[in-house]
């Protein structure tokens, strides 16, 4: 099971890049799950999402990688 961190700093600014690149690679991903800081009439810029893949993950985490602001991080746990 291959689990990527995704860091997205000024998420605003770059939601439309990140969204297309996971919706290119919307059959590799099981498990998409965004976090961000939220309260009470403020909003995090930053955000963080956490993809389980099941297929293609370094073509994933560096079309994702690519984008200013955003870092990914793996996570492999084998069975």
């Amino acid at each position: 099971m291959t689990i990527l961190g995704v860091h997205v700093a000024q998420r605003t600014r770059h939601t439309a890049r990140v969204q297309k690149i996971l919706t290119d690679y919307g059959c590799s991903i099981r498990t998409r799950l965004g976090l961000h800081d939220a309260g009470q009439g403020a909003c995090s810029p930053n955000g963080l999402i956490l993809l389980e893949v099941v297929s293609e993950a370094p073509a994933l985490a560096a079309a994702l990688a690519e984008i200013p602001g955003v870092s990914v991080k793996k996570m492999v746990f084998e069975e």
